[in-house]
């Protein structure tokens, strides 16, 4: 496989955690392409890591779903399906529909002004117009309504699917994408409805947001 861009070399820490976190940023950069095999002895050379190392890191991003492991023939970029963007897009409904009616159960003005705070972000990297920064702006947004209802269990379950999510977003947002504005309106409703202490509207409309945007994606892959 030939590669355009390169992960990052690993810097002096715990190299196993450096190299996955350094391989995970550039999987998701979107820097390869899905489908795309990845060989060991490329990617250890342009880390400068062992390749124990990196197979150490290859098989935690395996587990985190965001690489595929081929017996006998090396590592793959997973291509979502229909079926995975199906699965994705209902269990990333439940889990995000949860937290946003529970975040207005418990939201204090310290909690409203970070939620505001990550919106403004999204909104800034929507108006600039750039995917890479509005994928991450929009993770760190639902990350941050996840996190904000102080539910260890449900953060727990979150992050077991949090890379596969990103996935989706990106996905999403790449198919979508004409303007940043797009993005923008698909939140909006979200965030209306947890300001205005709604917790059963919010619960809808973040489940309502991941269904749209999940089986449009859905119906592009089948085609």
């Amino acid at each position: 496989m030939k590669l355009n861009a390169k992960p990052r070399p690993v810097a002096k820490l715990p190299a196993e955690a450096q190299a996955t976190d350094n391989l995970r940023d550039f999987i998701l950069s979107g820097s390869v392409a899905p489908g795309a095999r990845l060989t060991e002895e490329a990617l250890a050379e342009q880390m400068g890591i062992a390749r124990s190392t990196l197979r150490t890191a290859l098989n935690r991003l395996c587990s985190e779903g965001i690489v595929h492991k081929i017996p006998y023939c090396g590592w793959k970029i997973p291509e979502l399906s229909a079926v995975d963007v199906w699965e994705l897009w209902t269990l990333r409904g439940a889990l995000e529909g949860l937290a946003a009616r529970l975040l207005v159960e418990r939201a204090d003005k310290a909690v409203l002004q970070r939620l505001q705070t990550a919106f403004a972000a999204l909104q800034l990297a929507c108006n600039k117009g750039k995917l890479r920064a509005i994928c991450d702006s929009d993770l760190a947004l639902h990350r941050c309504m996840v996190e904000a209802t102080g539910h260890t269990r449900l953060l727990a379950q979150y992050q077991l699917v949090e890379q596969q999510v990103r996935l989706f977003i990106t996905a999403c947002n790449a198919f979508e994408l004409e303007s940043g504005e797009d993005i923008l309106l698909q939140h909006q409703p979200i965030m209306q409805a947890i300001l205005k202490g709604n917790g059963t509207l919010a619960e809808h409309e973040a489940r309502k947001h991941n269904e749209l945007e999940g089986k449009k994606l859905a119906n592009w892959l089948k085609a």
